[in-house]
């Protein structure tokens, strides 16, 4: 299938190669998401076969795809845990979309340094947390001490979830011929979406 093809439209659906197509490992755990595009390469390349597709079709010069909609590899693929990137979406969500100094619960949140930078403070997992702006504003470059403020619980780094990899790859919801393949999924949070 050749890239410099225009994109077609067949059912009702346009077929540009930004399809979401659900990625599982041999072994069936979900791995990521990727495009129309790059599945049908690892389908013809013979590195994954399809186990679910959805209706749509795409044509070529030569040949004719049904948009796959799960593919899983032909072999294993041997991966270590994803780790959560550091950002202030990812911020806001471990520390719940509240204040880590007054627990209130806002959508106008900013980004504060426990120890601030212009005292030597990182900016890691560690040392960042979640704050209102009246809070934030009463910290400014002091310690946490020296503004009379106390921590709700310690930053860390939090670990990812089973599917992590999935969640932070859509904008929307999940397809239904997914869910087989991804018991206990949890959408993104709405609330997520900065």
């Amino acid at each position: 299938m050749d890239d410099n093809e225009p994109d077609q439209q067949f059912n009702g659906h346009l077929s540009n190669g930004h399809h979401p197509v659900l990625v599982l490992n041999y072994n069936y755990e979900p791995l990521n998401v990727c495009n129309f595009r790059r599945a049908i390469v690892l389908i013809i390349s013979g590195k994954a076969e399809v186990l679910e597709a959805d209706g749509v079709t795409l044509a070529s010069a030569r040949e004719t795809f049904t948009a796959p909609s799960v593919i899983r590899l032909v072999y294993l693929i041997r991966r270590p845990r994803p780790r959560v990137k550091l950002s202030r979406r990812e911020i806001f969500i471990r520390d719940g979309y509240r204040c880590q100094y007054c627990g209130r619960q806002t959508g106008d949140l900013t980004i504060d340094h426990v120890i601030p930078r212009s005292r030597g403070g990182s900016h890691t997992w560690e040392n960042l947390v979640s704050a209102c702006r009246s809070c934030n504003h009463r910290k400014g470059g002091k310690s946490v001490a020296e503004a009379r403020l106390t921590l709700r619980c310690q930053p860390a780094e939090p670990r990812a979830g089973r599917y992590y990899s999935i969640q932070r790859a859509l904008n929307s919801d999940v397809s239904e011929s997914w869910l087989k393949f991804i018991p206990g999924y949890d959408a993104p949070d709405s609330a997520a979406s900065d």
